[in-house]
């Protein structure tokens, strides 16, 4: 798929009414692929006050700006008990795009910015490290590491392709050739067909995030943090946390979902965004990071490295992180890290920032019996690990999906991207990043394009 491609495919909101913004007859400026809002000096509009009135409003006499730099029309359909925002005010010459999550949508929404002379400020909340569902957890040692959350990745377009190919160049990623099964209860394993190449972190998936991000000389990062506040302020949205400031951005990238994203976007005056937000449904999985002294009966499974589980209600996947990670080296602990079935999670579920203790127990129980079921050994006779640690991913895969790249709202200059819309890949979250950065960043050049030619 073009770029053009990927850019027309997406959920671009049209403005309430077609915005027809005035532009002087340059064939050198591209018109970009969406209808944008007015962003233009007001004095050279026709009509109006003094003969000048606003093409916007169809020869109407311009609404009221309000105290934001924005205009909010009473007779805009409410949806969420918001009123659409529809920035009026022009964009500065050096403008800064604020993204909500240091996922890989974020990232490399960041990165394709940056690309395109944008600064932006990436607003992560993880206090370990960046990365969102590419998190590594390291307990003590640099050989004692669990992924987590993603597993491994595959490529199967082509830009999605060349950004890997950068990251091989830079021994940042590995392809990963360990045996991948699929393992039915009581022990049956079947190898699943190596039909595309298959990429880990070397260092583990959260490195690969911390690596890509530290290279950029236009994205500033600020975690942990959670920005919890968006409003529109003198033509730019405002962020803040917990009343803490965060500073003013000309566009705002949303690169996170679940019940947080829901809220932050409730009350922004983004009531399109927040309609579609609102409509993805995510399950739950419960993680299991479990570290055994010896190495697990498998050779009986043709010692497999990776497992997608069948027929098991507490597991779905197995994964040994010190054979992907470590290949060479035999005398390590054995860390592996065990997925629930969403099924499961959702019977299992609770408010994951504050996990029970007695649930913590039962899942962990739950899990290792399952792995039990999953090798077929008798129930018990299972190796007790000397570490384990239970998280709860609250919102860790789509259960819909919109097949779009990204959204965006050419009014509001803000947008979401992630996984979710285009499926639930790695792949999916980049290529989500990269549209999306490709919308605001022609916004913001167009408008300013349009306000350099009108001065000239």
């Amino acid at each position: 798929m073009t770029t053009t491609a990927l850019l027309s495919s997406s959920l671009v909101f049209q403005p309430i009414k077609p915005c027809k913004p005035f532009l002087p007859r340059n064939h050198r400026i591209p018109r970009p692929r969406f209808p944008l809002c007015s962003a233009e000096p007001t004095h050279l509009m026709k009509g109006g006050d003094g003969g000048r009135r606003s093409p916007v409003d169809g020869g109407r006499r311009s609404p009221r700006r309000g105290p934001h730099g924005t205009s909010r029309r009473s007779a805009v359909k409410k949806s969420f008990a918001q009123e659409q925002v529809v920035f009026t005010t022009p964009v500065a010459r050096d403008p800064v795009v604020a993204i909500i999550g240091g996922g890989v949508a974020g990232l490399v929404c960041a990165l394709t910015l940056e690309e395109r002379g944008i600064r932006s400020t990436v607003f992560d909340t993880g206090i370990h490290g960046l990365g969102g569902r590419m998190a590594t957890r390291i307990i003590d040692s640099r050989t004692f590491i669990f992924d987590h959350a993603a597993q491994f990745f595959t490529v199967s377009d082509l830009r999605f392709q060349k950004l890997v190919d950068r990251w091989l160049e830079k021994g940042l990623v590995r392809e990963w050739k360990g045996l991948l099964v699929e393992l039915e209860a009581g022990g049956r394993a079947s190898p699943v067909p190596y039909s595309a190449s298959r990429y880990v972190g070397t260092k583990g998936m959260r490195s690969l995030m911390d690596s890509i991000i530290s290279q950029s000389n236009m994205a500033n990062i600020v975690r942990p943090c959670w920005i919890s506040k968006l409003e529109p302020f003198n033509g730019t949205w405002r962020l803040a946390e917990r009343e803490k400031p965060h500073g003013q951005f000309d566009a705002v990238v949303i690169a996170h979902n679940g019940k947080c994203a829901n809220r932050l976007l409730s009350s922004s005056g983004l009531p399109q965004l927040t309609k579609q937000m609102k409509t993805l449904e995510l399950s739950s999985i419960w993680a299991l990071l479990a570290a055994f002294e010896d190495p697990l009966p498998i050779s009986q499974n043709r010692d497999f490295e990776g497992a997608f589980v069948k027929g098991v209600d507490s597991l779905s996947w197995m994964g040994n992180n010190t054979s992907k990670l470590f290949p060479l080296q035999s005398d390590l602990p054995q860390c592996w890290t065990f997925f629930s079935t969403a099924a499961y999670g959702k019977r299992n579920k609770v408010p994951q920032e504050n996990i029970p203790n007695a649930t913590a127990e039962k899942v962990k129980d739950d899990i290792l019996e399952g792995v039990e079921s999953a090798l077929g050994l008798s129930k018990g006779s299972l190796q007790k690990p000397f570490y384990t640690r239970v998280q709860l991913w609250g919102a860790a895969l789509p259960t819909n999906s919109p097949e779009i790249p990204c959204i965006f709202d050419p009014n509001g200059r803000a947008g979401i991207c992630g996984d979710w819309l285009l499926g639930s890949s790695v792949e999916a979250a980049a290529l989500s990043g990269m549209s999306l950065a490709h919308h605001v960043s022609t916004l913001l050049i167009y408008c300013f394009l349009v306000q350099v030619q009108v001065y000239l």
